[in-house]
């Protein structure tokens, strides 16, 4: 089940947090964010509050600050909309350094960069103390459809296949002296992904065919059973209990 390769997300350790079954972890991560969406974006020390939960979940897990925020780097796009919503959105106005912002558009701003990054973050902890393999099991683990795991299973296997595939056809295309240089190239270029389109799922039919010829009936063979302690799962609920309490006093407040 699952590639048997480390991804770059993950960060080798013998923590607490790394030793904690996969749907367990999972579970809380999951949990947490639920939590997070809820909470009122005017109760602006709330989101101050998990940013402290998941720095102690970070601490625990022995991932290093640099190595968290450099992941962040992902939700940059999300971040540009944010700073976009001031100036575009309707509504009552307030001059801030001499600029006309909109008052909903900086508190959906705040929403959007607040809640984002609190589950950014806590998807890239989830990532940096599990393995993908563990991670498909997890997802196993947790009844989510067999045909979504082993959709997963199989792209996370085969992404470095078609990675590779692209770079050989991009080494092919620089040999005859073809340089992407404008408009005028693209139809190359969709040629190109057409071609690596077909090559792909043709790939996909001959590794299919070669399941079913070892007796492949639509379901992958569960390798390890990973099972959770009563124990491990109030360790893993600590982070979305204290957030709920958080919430919940967010609300009362």
């Amino acid at each position: 089940m699952g590639a048997g390769h480390a991804h770059k997300l993950y960060r080798h350790g013998h923590s607490a947090v790394h030793a904690l079954p996969p749907h367990c972890k999972l579970a809380a991560v999951f949990c947490f964010v639920l939590v997070v969406v809820s909470t009122p974006r005017e109760v602006m020390w709330a989101f101050g509050l998990y940013a402290v939960l998941l720095g102690m979940v970070a601490y625990a897990a022995r991932v290093p600050a640099g190595f968290l925020l450099k992941r962040l780097l992902i939700e940059v796009p999300f971040v540009a909309f944010a700073v976009l919503m001031p100036f575009v959105a309707q509504g009552e106005r307030v001059e801030v350094l001499g600029m006309s912002l909109s008052v909903s558009g900086l508190w959906g701003a705040w929403n959007v960069l607040a809640k984002g990054t609190l589950g950014v973050a806590a998807s890239v902890l989830l990532a940096s103390t599990t393995e993908l393999r563990s991670l498909l099991l997890g997802l196993q683990r947790l009844k989510l459809p067999p045909l979504l795991v082993q959709i997963a299973s199989f792209m996370i296997r085969y992404g470095d296949v078609i990675t590779d595939e692209m770079r050989r056809m991009s080494i092919a295309r620089r040999s005859r002296g073809f340089e992407a240089r404008g408009v005028r190239h693209w139809g190359v270029l969709g040629k190109t992904a057409g071609a690596l389109f077909i090559r792909s799922y043709e790939r996909g039919e001959r590794v299919h065919l070669a399941m079913v010829s070892r007796g492949y009936t639509g379901t992958m063979p569960v390798i390890d059973e990973v099972t959770a302690t009563r124990a491990q799962w109030s360790y893993a609920a600590a982070l979305p209990v204290s957030a709920l309490a958080v919430c919940l006093l967010g609300w009362t407040l």
